[in-house]
């Protein structure tokens, strides 16, 4: 959608943003995200960030490894700190999983810093067990990228995998509040931003 990564992330969790042109950090937000929305009907949200120190980190960066350009719920002024965790959290019983959860790999392992072969291992090993439990208990795995390599028409993947998806290539062209307003609407929330006029994704469901 925009460049650079910052904006995208924050877009993606808030439907805005929020006149921010660059990576610059830190930010405090008190506007609706999924935060917001979630807390209003009693839904948890977690976000797992791979390298982040600890859990509630508020920190710009840590190790060259993690960023918080790359962890947008941090700079919401309601998220409570428990609820950012380290990538390490991430539970290996997935029903233990809240609502809706986020997961940032590092910048070795998100195609940034590393290579598409290393993302792609990367998704193998952390999150392809649950990929296919996702295929069998109701639940859902989408896999999106902030932003293209600058080319002239900033295209990005998107992929959809769970119980209730149907199979396929789809040529339409989607964007981070479309795939915000999906998620909304998957669990009756309200509407952030960008999200309260994008068009729900709907043809991919069986």
């Amino acid at each position: 959608m925009t460049h650079p990564s910052e904006p995208n992330y924050l877009a993606l969790f808030s439907g805005s943003t929020h006149s921010l042109r660059d990576d610059s950090c830190p930010h405090n937000y008190a506007a609706t995200s999924l935060v917001h929305e979630l807390r209003a009907v009693h839904h948890i949200f977690f976000g797992y960030s791979e390298s982040m120190p600890s859990t509630g980190y508020r920190g710009c960066s840590s190790k060259g490894l993690y960023a918080r350009k790359h962890n947008p719920w941090v700079d919401f002024k309601d998220m409570p700190p428990s609820w950012n965790k380290t990538f390490a959290a991430f539970p290996r019983n997935y029903a233990r999983l809240p609502a809706i959860s986020f997961v940032v790999p590092n910048l070795r392992n998100d195609m940034h810093d590393g290579t598409i072969q290393q993302g792609d291992s990367w998704l193998h090993l952390k999150l392809n067990s649950y990929a296919q439990w996702a295929k069998t208990h109701n639940s859902l795995l989408v896999v999106t990228w902030d932003e293209d390599d600058y080319g002239a028409h900033n295209h990005i993947p998107t992929i959809f995998v769970g119980a209730h998806v149907r199979p396929g290539r789809y040529a339409e062209a989607i964007n981070h509040y479309r795939v915000l307003r999906t998620i909304e609407d998957a669990y009756h929330l309200g509407r952030a931003g960008g999200a309260i006029t994008a068009r729900p994704i709907t043809d991919i469901w069986r």
